[in-house]
């Protein structure tokens, strides 16, 4: 559930690992873990391949190489992930559904209705990072994902790479995160306590 097979999965896998530390990485693939699983709970069909990409792409455009001077970094992951997809072979329509999941995360909510994907990326990625609906999720399945992909220090990381950006681009999403109160989120999350 943890991991997708194939030639895209492995390669944005790799990427990711190239690219991001430990935190971010484990990130990613929790995202992808806890939207799979949430999925898999509510009787949700979704493209696990799509939703693996996006995910162990989804935060690299807060990293170095990928930060966009001008553009929120989940739409310069988007490009990435264009970029990455086209190299695959992925054809356009794919290739932008990919970078739209990536965009849209970071957008108001999305539901299953109307984009799947989008949602399930929404939902395991706040699941990691503030601790949201944690408690639709199994213990033992929450025990196990960061036994295996250890947190690493990632809320403190995470909010200096948001603060970052916030302070740099004052009108993107991660910004309007930052003033409501992301700080607080992430310091409540149970995931990072015993």
């Amino acid at each position: 559930m943890w991991q997708v097979e194939g030639r895209a999965a492995r390669t944005a896998l790799e990427v990711c690992a190239e690219y991001a530390d430990e935190a971010l990485l484990n990130h990613s693939v929790r995202s992808y873990a806890f939207g799979a699983r949430y999925a898999a709970d509510h009787g949700l069909s979704f493209d696990a391949e799509l939703l693996y990409v996006a995910a162990l792409l989804h935060d690299l455009g807060l990293t170095a190489p990928f930060d966009s001077y001008a553009l929120p970094f989940e739409e310069a992951g988007g490009h990435l992930a264009r970029v990455l997809t086209a190299g695959l072979g992925w054809p356009a329509d794919r290739r932008a559904r990919a970078a739209e999941v990536i965009v849209l995360h970071m957008r108001d909510d999305v539901t299953a209705e109307e984009d799947v994907e989008s949602h399930l990326l929404q939902v395991g990625t706040s699941a990691d990072v503030s601790g949201l609906r944690l408690e639709e999720f199994d213990p033992a399945f929450r025990a196990e994902l960061v036994a295996a992909y250890p947190r690493a220090g990632f809320g403190g990381r995470f909010l200096d790479l948001m603060t970052d950006q916030a302070g740099r681009k004052p009108d993107c999403a991660a910004a309007s995160l930052v003033a409501g109160g992301l700080a607080t989120r992430i310091g409540a999350n149970q995931l990072d306590r015993p």
